[in-house]
């Protein structure tokens, strides 16, 4: 009997929008450590799931529990802090501050933290593991497509998230720049020991990862 509680549960979610329903009863639920591609036609609701599992947004019905935590019972404040200890977010457009140095945007989310001398270390131990050692002082402007990708990735590991969510984070790279970025999703994963859910329309990325979903019809469907 496998007794593990799930590190994310969804159960019978559902999202509706006057007129459209665009999650409809939908089961998903992912253990600490595992990996996940969610793949599907635009417009599914991709991002939508990816929105109500990193709290951003809430279900219409249903429930979603995070490390066995009610989400529909958190304040605000509690739900932003989770999204800030917890949850690290990579999204298509990297969302880099364009007057702030990389490390200085890897910081962000860490502005908050109780030791600041050791949170800029491993911003910039994170940037060197990602081959940035030699642009931590560079601005977003200086960097190309993949570095400020990479940039982002880091980001969102400075609080050693136990979720990662990246929303098409190889849309706007070509097809080496989109290897690139999955192999060091994955290299992160293991070696940081965080679950990952990635939504992307390459099935040739979707396929590298533990479990891979389709969603259409407001349904996920495992595939293989």
């Amino acid at each position: 009997m496998n007794n593990v509680t799930p590190l994310v549960e969804m159960k019978d979610v559902s999202k509706e929008y006057p007129g459209t329903c665009v999650l409809n009863a939908l089961d998903f639920s992912l253990n600490t450590g595992e990996t996940a591609a969610i793949i599907g036609p635009s417009g599914c609701g991709k991002s939508t799931f990816l929105n109500i599992l990193g709290t951003l947004d809430t279900p219409t019905s249903g429930s979603y529990r995070f490390k066995d935590r009610d989400t529909s019972t958190l304040s605000p404040n509690e739900l932003a802090a989770l999204r800030n200890r917890d949850i690290g977010f990579v999204f298509q457009l990297h969302h880099l501050l364009p007057q702030c140095a990389a490390v200085e945007n890897v910081l962000v989310p860490a502005l908050v933290a109780e030791h600041p001398d050791a949170a800029r270390a491993r911003a910039e131990e994170l940037l060197g593991r990602v081959g940035l050692a030699h642009c931590m002082d560079a601005r977003p402007g200086q960097l190309s497509g993949g570095e400020r990708q990479r940039v982002a990735v880091v980001r969102a590991l400075i609080n050693r998230p136990a979720l990662l969510l990246a929303d098409e984070p190889t849309g706007s790279l070509n097809q080496e720049g989109a290897e690139l970025l999955a192999d060091l999703l994955l290299e992160l994963h293991r070696q940081e020991g965080m679950a990952v859910v990635i939504v992307t329309h390459a099935p040739a990325i979707a396929e590298r990862f533990g479990r891979v979903f389709e969603l259409r019809d407001g349904r996920l469907a495992a595939r293989g």
